[in-house]
């Protein structure tokens, strides 16, 4: 008998409890909880921490042109752009660690971030 034959019930159990653990974890940990929006733009580099727990509207100068973000629902997004291609727009709302976002044109760039 095999090692895999021996333990199939014990790795199916074990299996079946990390993926609960990974619903669980992504229930309990949404984005927004303990989450911040970092915005970063201009030169020299101008980094500025929101929030998005508060739900508000952003309009940044960068030096190149003003980005309007938008935070809802523990979100944020690029919107209304006045940049010629409107890809910033594209990304959509941001909201788990690690979301990226950027409008090239604007010199800008939109991470969700742990909170400090």
């Amino acid at each position: 008998m095999t090692f895999l034959q021996k333990h199939r019930k014990d790795l199916l159990f074990t299996a079946v409890l990390l993926v609960l653990a990974g619903v669980l974890f992504r229930f309990t940990h949404p984005g927004g909880a303990g989450t911040v929006a970092v915005l970063r733009y201009g030169d020299p580099q101008t980094e500025q921490i929101i929030d998005l727990t508060k739900d508000a509207r952003y309009d940044i100068d960068t030096g190149v042109y003003t980005i309007h973000l938008q935070v809802a629902e523990g979100g944020i997004a690029f919107v209304d752009s006045p940049c010629p291609d409107h890809t910033c727009e594209g990304f959509g709302v941001l909201r788990n660690v690690g979301d990226w976002a950027a409008c090239l044109p604007a010199q800008a760039s939109l991470t969700i971030e742990e909170s400090p």
